[in-house]
């Protein structure tokens, strides 16, 4: 059976990154971006929708997001979606599902402080062995 998890994304930051590293001392960022989504309804009037997704970032690629991008910035993303679930303090089984951004390209014009960044995407990464013990500990923080 054939399968694919392939996520494109052009949107802007709802706020700040937010960088943290895990126990082993990798980066990781939180990126909350909105995507608009432009349509025009049956009486051809324009209709507008936002979708609000959570993309994360790791390692050296999540310290130059960090650095160089902020709330507003335009980006492009190229990942794949990721799902966890664990279990809160309450004892409710809580889910989410993210984006784990492979490549993050900024964009923008030339006078924005995103573009004089170098691109995020130079190398691609591998895949940490840590995401278990970082999403444990993000969870703790939930």
């Amino acid at each position: 059976m054939a399968s694919l998890n392939k996520i494109l994304l052009i949107g802007n930051l709802t706020k700040d990154p937010e960088l943290r590293y895990t126990p082993q001392g990798i980066a990781v960022a939180n990126l909350r971006m909105a995507i608009n989504r432009r349509f025009k309804d049956r009486n051809q009037e324009t209709k507008e929708e936002v979708c609000f997704i959570t993309v994360v970032v790791w390692d050296k690629q999540a310290e130059t997001v960090n650095q160089y991008l902020h709330k507003g910035s335009p980006l492009f993303v190229e990942g794949r979606l990721q799902s966890r679930s664990w279990e809160d303090a309450s004892g409710q089984k809580r889910n989410v599902i993210e984006v784990r951004a492979e490549r993050v390209q900024f964009l923008g014009s030339p006078g924005q402080k995103a573009a004089a960044a170098p691109e995020a995407d130079e190398a691609p990464l591998a895949e940490p062995n840590t995401e278990s013990a970082w999403i444990e500990e993000s969870e703790e923080k939930s």
